[in-house]
């Protein structure tokens, strides 16, 4: 980061702003002979085992109450080819209409539990639903993971990254998304005292300079055939 870079003052409520980015879900749920769907993005793991997966979901929405009556729900992760469908999702109520016969999605049954899953989203994990905290103006419920799926170009360990099509979409306020641009891959090195050494090395510099230069060089030829 440049020494000389300025940090502004946001209000404390911005604070989310800043801890969202991670991948948006489309919360799928059924109670009954109703289905709902909800993109959210206040989601986080809990535990490993048990698999436990956390949404915060505000006591206004509907699928607020169709979560506790149904007490199991599926995530669904979109790709970018459903950016239009999930803001559409964020800006519409269940109680005025059926969100998903409206949008023409495709949907498929769950492979443990009685909810829908939308055609088209990189990965999916299926919850029931293990408890429900109330903390400040949301509810906390905690799902239980007894499924998941992901599509194989997209997921492998971690998010492979290579082909936007495939790569999770991302939720950034408003009506702006992202998709992230590609892995990095940290290294840790040591010197022969043991010391941990973490800036690049001589050789590392002037590798990424060399291709630093390089990229130039062909921006700078295609903009002259432009």
């Amino acid at each position: 980061m440049p020494a000389e870079a300025m940090r502004l003052t946001f209000d404390v409520q911005d604070s989310a702003r800043l801890l969202i980015g991670g991948p948006l879900v489309l919360i799928t749920t059924r109670w009954r002979d109703q289905t709902n769907v909800m993109p959210a993005i206040w989601t986080t793991p809990l535990s490993r085992d048990p698999p436990l997966v956390g949404v915060a979901i505000h006591a206004s929405r509907h699928t607020h109450d169709m979560v506790r009556f149904a007490e199991e729900f599926a995530l669904n992760v979109p790709g970018r080819d459903l950016i239009n469908h999930s803001h559409y999702f964020g800006m519409v109520s269940a109680r005025d209409l059926d969100k998903l016969t409206n949008s023409k999605l495709d949907t498929f049954k769950a492979n443990k539990i009685d909810v829908p899953l939308i055609g088209g989203c990189v990965a999916y994990i299926e919850c029931g639903l293990e408890d429900a905290l109330r903390i400040g103006d949301h509810t906390l419920f905690v799902g239980r993971v007894v499924a998941v799926q992901a599509e194989q170009e997209s997921f492998n360990e971690s998010w492979l990254l290579t082909d936007d099509d495939y790569k999770p979409l991302h939720y950034l306020g408003g009506d702006r998304y992202a998709l992230l641009s590609g892995r990095l891959q940290a290294e840790l090195r040591t010197s022969d005292e043991g010391a941990l050494e973490l800036g690049e090395s001589a050789d590392e510099r002037e590798q990424r300079q060399e291709e630093e230069a390089r990229q130039r060089e062909l921006e700078a030829k295609e903009g002259a055939e432009e």
